[in-house]
């Protein structure tokens, strides 16, 4: 057999599989899926199972959630599905589609679409289409714009997405140009399935992306921000953000992680902060426990953001970056800010990169218990995921120090778990509440009482829990040097 004809028929073995999938999957949710086509049937329209639902059970990933499209129009789908779905949403009607729920599945129940774009936002005039390949024509990848009837089970590609899932390719239905033209938040959906599924984007996609990543301004922040989210929390986030960088998507709204790629010369060396942020970020991916930690994730690819702004090569030629923690932290908090994260979410992941230097110099055995004490009240509730990011920001190749790094973290983690069940490192408070230090000095709420139990809790920082005869002594002494009692 020649290499050709092989190679032909291990494409024919893998599509055979992919179609087993995606037979084993379907019959999973056939008795609803099937319930519904016949009822649409009867009413005299289509329905097939399309787009994502048809890809992930071609992968053998289906989920829960299905997607359907039909000539019926909104009005008759209701008119349908009422009385035999559990629950009807119809939160995106003016969209075409029709929500329900049936025996634990989630169904969308979309209209044919042939609707245009104006070229100038990505909102599309809604024209409802007439048949199905007019519909798959108008999606956004190949890998989306496959189809399944219900109940026949006829299976429909007229763009080759079976071969291009099987090749792990993204490609467009129509030219890339046109598909982006249309709506430019595809370039950034390429880079998130790209992450997601480990496909690589076709060279032809490759290229528009790059001509006309400029045109993504016209996107909402929102739509950006939930899109960059999913590709964060693919399985292979390394691959998307490199996409992002190479076409220059990631200058249209995160900006900090090209500028990561500093330039390095032979007389002042240090580190590929741009390479060495990726290793970072998939480090913490492999740190994770149950899923995706965007927060984590987001800390890893923003903890060296600083270092451009800070970067200094001394008389000797070696580079630092003083302080790049401090301004990494503003920098990150004003980029999730304008990509409108919600405030907490914010909060962590700055809080995160203003505190992964912190670890560095505990090796040489400086800390005290005092040191270790703070260290745990500033990461709060993010000290898990501070142990996780420091481990992660590891990734020098010497052996001898990576192996010093990761014992003297062992050991900084021993240390806490030992003062931790000596004290309540967990809740790091004054041994004396507001209550107590009103009554003692005899004073009313106010600022002397925020003073007041501010420096008892230095106290506790500082020389660890006090009974309260000595609590009390501390706080007495405190008011007296403050001028407060005599």
């Amino acid at each position: 057999m020649s290499d050709a004809s092989a190679s032909h028929a291990a494409d024919r073995r893998e599509l055979t599989a992919a179609q087993r999938n995606a037979v084993a999957e379907l019959l999973r949710v056939s008795p609803v899926a099937d319930e519904l086509g016949r009822r649409f049937v009867r009413a005299g329209h289509e329905l097939h199972l399309v787009g994502g639902s048809v890809r992930d059970a071609l992968l053998g990933r289906l989920g829960d959630d299905l997607d359907f499209c039909t000539d019926a129009h909104p009005d008759e789908t209701l008119r349908i599905i009422k009385g035999w779905a559990e629950s009807i949403w119809e939160t995106g009607r003016e969209f075409g589609t029709i929500g329900a729920q049936r025996d634990g599945l989630r169904l969308e129940i979309t209209t044919f679409r042939a609707e245009s774009y104006d070229q100038v936002s990505r909102n599309p005039v809604v024209v409802y289409g007439t048949n199905l390949t007019e519909d798959l024509k108008r999606r956004d990848f190949t890998i989306n714009a496959m189809a399944v009837s219900v109940p026949e089970h006829r299976f429909t590609d007229p763009h080759g997405g079976l071969e291009d899932l099987s090749a792990k390719v993204i490609r467009t239905p129509s030219t890339p140009g046109e598909s982006f033209g249309d709506d430019p938040l595809r370039m950034l959906r390429a880079a998130r399935f790209a992450a997601q599924l480990g496909f690589a984007v076709h060279p032809d996609v490759h290229s528009a992306m790059s001509r006309m990543s400029a045109d993504l301004d016209r996107i909402t922040v929102e739509r950006i921000r939930d899109e960059f989210t999913k590709l964060l929390c693919g399985a292979d986030p390394i691959t998307g953000l490199r996409l992002l960088v190479d076409t220059g998507l990631a200058e249209r709204f995160l900006p900090e992680l090209t500028g990561l790629k500093l330039e390095i010369d032979e007389h002042a060396q240090h580190k590929d902060v741009y390479e060495h942020t990726l290793t970072v970020v998939e480090n913490a991916v492999s740190f994770e426990e149950d899923g995706c930690d965007f927060i984590l994730r987001m800390a890893a690819l923003m903890h060296d953001v600083g270092k451009p702004a800070t970067k200094a090569v001394g008389s000797d030629s070696r580079v630092s970056f003083h302080h790049h923690e401090v301004v990494g932290a503003r920098l990150t908090k004003a980029r999730m800010k304008a990509l409108r994260y919600p405030k907490e979410v914010t909060a962590k992941v700055t809080g995160l990169v203003a505190l992964h230097l912190r670890f560095y110099g505990y090796g040489r055995g400086e800390w005290t218990d005092s040191a270790v004490r703070r260290y745990v009240a500033d990461a709060g509730d993010l000290l898990p995921r501070l142990h996780k990011l420091t481990r992660s920001d590891c990734t020098t190749r010497n052996r001898r120090k990576a192996a010093q790094l990761a014992a003297d973290y062992d050991a900084l983690e021993e240390r806490i778990a030992r003062i931790a069940t000596e004290e309540d490192l967990a809740r790091v408070r004054p041994d004396l509440d507001g209550n107590a230090i009103m009554e003692l000095l005899g004073v009313p709420p106010g600022p002397v009482v925020g003073r007041a139990w501010k420096h008892l809790k230095e106290q506790r920082l500082e020389h660890g829990p006090l009974d309260r005869d000595a609590a009390e002594a501390e706080l007495l002494r405190w008011a007296r040097a403050e001028g407060l009692i005599d």
